[in-house]
């Protein structure tokens, strides 16, 4: 049970805190000399993590829901910006479960995703509303989150960093960064949920445990990560990157 506390946790954290939650699974494990999440688990905290985001934003889904000009252009908008995740996602996805189980380049790329944090500081902060947005600028956000495939890169930090850079301000970058990260977290899980039915693995009772605790600490994170964007950006959570990526690749 407190293996499922401790994952539930790191996951509900590092979700939607721009400081990858793949590479602190992959990093953690292995700075600690224990085995990380097995697939059960892993899949079983994506619906915690997606539980949060779903609740946080319900007033923007319930939005949506009614399919009115400004509800389908945002919808056309995430349509667009998650093709390139789901199309990458199954080209490479035997390279990226090989980078998982190399801790010292996860490590090194979790320092390159504390550089690209650190250099929106240099972004010149816009206006415009998601619902706004190009398709085109949908489709540089998309691909900023298919480079997230790889363990290490946060996917929050590279689509919210993409949408200050296509004229959004930090809360708004943020808010399109994680209404465009529903379908994904949802189809990792159910695509990890189907793996664990054909493997015939068994899912542990426990693991509920550390859905609850991801759900809960999944909501906690985009509430803290919304409050500090609009007081210092994200180059706290860039050196932060950098700083535990520089300690891992000394430690491991």
């Amino acid at each position: 049970m407190l293996d499922a506390i401790i994952w539930g946790l790191i996951q509900g954290l590092t979700e939607f805190l721009p400081v990858s939650s793949s590479g602190h699974l992959v990093l953690i494990p292995a700075l600690l000399n224990r085995p990380g999440p097995d697939l059960a688990t892993n899949a079983m905290l994506h619906l915690g993590t997606l539980a949060a985001v779903v609740v946080f934003y319900r007033a923007d889904i319930a939005r949506m829901a009614r399919f009115d000009r400004a509800a389908r252009r945002l919808i056309t908008i995430i349509v667009i910006a998650t093709i390139p995740a789901v199309v990458l996602g199954l080209l490479f996805e035997s390279r990226v479960e090989e980078l998982i189980t190399d801790p010292g380049k996860v490590a090194f790329i979790l320092i390159f995703t504390g550089v690209v944090l650190l250099a929106t500081t240099q972004v010149r902060l816009g206006d415009r509303r998601a619902e706004e947005i190009e398709p085109l600028d949908g489709l540089v956000i998309g691909l900023a989150q298919a480079f997230a495939l790889i363990p290490g890169i946060s996917r929050s930090g590279m689509t919210i960093s993409a949408g200050l850079s296509r004229g959004m301000d930090r809360a708004e970058s943020a808010r399109f960064a994680f209404l465009l990260g529903i379908p994904v977290i949802a189809g990792a899980g159910l695509l990890g949920i189907v793996d664990v039915l054909r493997s015939g693995e068994s899912i542990p009772a426990t693991v509920w445990i550390g859905v609850l605790v991801a759900g809960l600490s999944g909501y906690a994170a985009i509430s803290i990560l919304l409050r500090l964007l609009g007081r210092v950006g994200l180059a706290p959570f860039g050196l932060y990157c950098v700083t535990f990526g520089t300690f891992a690749v000394f430690a491991l």
